[in-house]
């Protein structure tokens, strides 16, 4: 049974908060600097407003959804209540997919910071090393089923934000005012359509609502005032942080954005950067690894020898076998996966309003099956 929150009602509204705008905020962050260069700063914002309001919305249908529901239950639990049967089931396949896709954006950026971190030390050139090295521990972590990563998980988030102010202190003068003004090169159609699945992966925590409901006890109203702040925090840090890569790389930023810095800074700030960014992305990937190794075994009841192998070994053959852009994986996470959970969401919350309302609903859906399919396509193409 989870530990319920004790205190006043805004020590309660603040401890959510933080849960969710925390946990909101995770490996999509490094992507979004690069996808700014390629499309420019004012389309970036344009997207976070757009897909910002969509999210709220998501998650506020969602709290409500929560509070509805019994207790002790997930996005697939909720599915089968709600939509019966076939909800469940595509509310499984979408979580393990979209689960399989985060472990293996987290080995793609987590074995680059890696890299760059180590290789001046160990002289081994190639990111091939790095990633099986990061892989390794991490899925023997997640076979023991390390319970202190969640409080390292928060306190590395804590202290990477805290060098990206440092980072930014030092690189104040560095930042060029004009590379948020100035329009990328070339925009066609493809290219202003890489935002969506990224941004909506970066901004979505809809997994945690239920969790900080099931916390909140009694005061499950607060749910509809921690939402939106929760929601809007990420987007704040987003900026300030596209801000700081992108106005110091400009088009020279990398995909992990942290790994194009050190030109720039020279190598003790950038070196400390890439630490903390091993560490929040390795113990996301634990947590991630963890969460998805319980559906196997306790969902869907395989063995858990068996759901260990299951969880950890896919993400890595996928990458051996060359899928290796971090922009492609969560973009493809974020527009197809998170699409699903999105319509099963819309779909599940008009079950429980007395007035049903098709008329922001049914845009909504026709916006995620849009998304869903140019992200295929983008993908195939």
């Amino acid at each position: 049974m989870k530990q319920k929150f004790e205190g006043s009602k805004t020590k309660k509204i603040i401890y959510s908060i933080a849960i969710l705008a925390g946990t909101t905020v995770g490996v999509g962050l490094f992507a979004l600097p690069y996808i700014a260069s390629k499309v420019g700063f004012l389309v970036m914002l344009g997207y976070f407003l757009v897909l910002g309001i969509i999210v709220a919305v998501i998650h506020s249908n969602f709290g409500k959804l929560s509070v509805a529901t019994p207790d002790f239950k997930r996005l697939p639990g909720f599915a089968k209540i709600h939509l019966g049967e076939w909800g469940k089931k595509i509310a499984v396949f979408s979580s393990i997919l979209g689960l399989f896709g985060a472990l293996l954006a987290y080995l793609i950026v987590g074995g680059a910071f890696l890299e760059n971190l180590l290789s001046p030390i160990i002289n081994i050139e190639g990111n091939l090393f790095y990633t099986l090295l990061y892989f390794t521990l991490g899925a023997i972590l997640i076979f023991f089923g390390i319970k202190i990563i969640a409080q390292i998980e928060a306190l590395g988030l804590v202290l990477f934000f805290a060098v990206l102010i440092l980072i930014f202190i030092r690189a104040y003068p560095l930042i060029n005012i004009e590379e948020f003004l100035l329009p990328p090169v070339k925009l066609d159609i493809p290219t202003f359509f890489l935002p969506y699945g990224a941004v909506l992966f970066s901004l979505w925590g809809a997994a945690l609502i239920p969790e900080v409901e099931e916390m909140l006890g009694k005061d499950k109203n607060l749910l509809s005032k921690i939402i939106p702040i929760a929601t809007i925090i990420p987007i704040i840090i987003y900026i300030f942080f596209i801000y700081i890569i992108l106005g110091i790389t400009g088009g020279q930023t990398t995909e992990s954005a942290l790994t194009g810095l050190r030109d720039y800074l020279g190598g003790g700030m950038v070196n400390l950067a890439l630490f903390l960014g091993v560490l929040t992305t390795f113990t996301s990937f634990i947590t991630l690894g963890l969460t998805l190794k319980r559906i196997f075994w306790y969902d869907l009841k395989i063995g858990k020898n068996i759901s260990w192998l299951m969880t950890c070994f896919p993400p890595l053959i996928i990458f051996l076998l060359g899928l290796k852009s971090f922009i492609t994986v969560i973009s493809l996470g974020g527009g197809v996966m998170l699409g699903v959970d999105g319509i099963l969401i819309l779909l599940m919350y008009q079950k429980i309003k007395e007035k049903k309302n098709w008329l922001l609903t049914l845009p909504l859906i026709l916006i995620f099956v849009v998304g869903l399919i140019l992200e295929i396509v983008y993908f195939l193409n």
